[in-house]
């Protein structure tokens, strides 16, 4: 891989938190050399108002997101994608959308603070684990050397990423 800018689908059920998340860190922190994107494979047709109110807190632009179908990417005239991620999560028996063609893929499966039960600080609380969670995975992947990996131990390593809970 080379020094390029590379572009980065993000994808979950409904596209209303996770993915939002992912995509709002990789397009900050990897400025310049990610572009990112996120979809779902049954959008929920809104963002999650606290994910929104999350990351207005924490300094995001957040009026362009919205809840998009995943066949908005499968189209020819969009962007190619060099690497696809899942955030959905396995075990909460979710099923996670498969992207064909072949980009690099992995999953990063986090729990879905949409989802979440109980009281509004008990619910803030899982949007802002996830935003840790994704936030952790999204660091380690913009400092890896991928100009210096080649395809299968940067596959190894995006595994990695998403096998356990970063600190």
């Amino acid at each position: 891989m080379s020094d390029e800018s590379y572009n980065v689908l993000f994808l979950c059920t409904g596209n209303s938190a996770r993915s939002i998340i992912a995509e709002a860190i990789l397009n900050r922190d990897g400025r310049g050399r990610f572009k990112a994107f996120s979809a779902g494979s049954h959008p929920a047709g809104h963002v999650h108002p606290e994910a929104l109110a999350l990351l207005t807190r924490l300094n995001f632009k957040t009026e362009d997101f919205r809840s998009k179908d995943w066949s908005e990417f499968a189209d020819p005239t969009t962007p190619v994608m060099d690497f696809v991620f899942t955030v959905c999560d396995n075990a909460a028996k979710e099923t996670c959308p498969v992207w064909p063609g072949q980009p690099m893929s992995a999953h990063w499966g986090v729990p879905d603070p949409a989802s979440a039960a109980g009281n509004d600080s008990e619910k803030r609380l899982a949007f802002s684990d996830t935003f840790r969670m994704l936030n952790n995975r999204i660091s380690i992947l913009i400092n890896l050397p991928l100009s210096s990996l080649d395809k299968l131990s940067l596959q190894e390593r995006l595994d990695e990423i998403g096998s356990k809970e970063p600190a």
